[in-house]
């Protein structure tokens, strides 16, 4: 990498970094302020090690060589619990694990005697629990810390119950959404920077979900990327075409 490589400056999302955690909130490593949740295990993901899936937390898609599905594999080996891994599962086996996700997320609301709505879904192979509601900033954290936290807590309840790995998500007010848009923009803009200077760039450090989100983006613009350095320092380069 050239000193000419210059890293651009993180966007902000809607959720800006959160102050000490206070009695009934919860902290970045997912316990509440005071409080006796106990962990189901330790929480592995970098994104935020994650991601994201996971970080999680796509779809592995295109040929081994590309450093997109790298990261994607690096979200899956690190979000997901340890266990047999399942061949596409059923319908029915999504739904059930987010019934599961579902009750273990409201007994997590309830310990920290926060207030919040949860919906279930299923989009492709994962299924999806959402927490929807108006005090909820607390639960996702600066960058989504404490929202990696809890879906890894999340996924290691499903896996108690299942015996099976999951790649179910977790998102709360809509903060992945968010996120997912942001990093799709910041990958298109500096696909194009690179297009016009011709000079790679080097990216802020970002979890396996959210380098997942750039590659793509990079590789919808008709350019390539790549990921460099470890965890919790990686970054993804977009590098000029030719």
């Amino acid at each position: 990498m050239s000193q000419g490589e210059n890293a651009v400056a993180e966007p902000q999302g809607d959720v800006t970094d959160q102050g000490p955690a206070t009695e009934g909130q919860l902290d970045p490593a997912g316990a509440p302020a005071g409080g006796d949740l106990a962990s189901d295990g330790d929480y592995a993901d970098p994104e935020a090690a994650a991601e994201q899936d996971d970080a999680g937390d796509q779809d592995d898609a295109g040929d081994e060589d590309n450093a997109g599905d790298e990261d994607n594999a690096n979200e899956d080996a690190e979000q997901s619990a340890d266990g047999p891994e399942r061949a596409g599962p059923s319908l029915p086996d999504l739904e059930f694990e987010g019934e599961i996700a579902a009750d273990y997320v409201e007994g997590l609301l309830d310990v920290a005697d926060l207030d919040g709505d949860i919906d279930m879904d299923v989009e492709g192979d994962r299924a999806v629990v959402s927490v929807v509601g108006a005090t909820l900033d607390e639960l996702v954290g600066p960058r989504g810390q404490v929202l990696e936290a809890l879906q890894e807590l999340t996924r290691l309840a499903v896996h108690r119950q299942t015996g099976s790995r999951t790649r179910i998500m977790l998102d709360i007010g809509g903060y992945r959404l968010r996120r997912r848009s942001e990093l799709a923009q910041a990958g298109q803009e500096t696909a194009d920077e690179v297009k016009r200077t011709g000079v790679p760039k080097k990216l802020w450090a970002m979890n396996p979900f959210e380098r997942k989100i750039v590659h793509d983006a990079v590789a919808a613009a008709g350019l390539t990327s790549e990921s460099e350095g470890e965890e919790p320092d990686r970054r993804v380069i977009v590098l000029p075409a030719g």
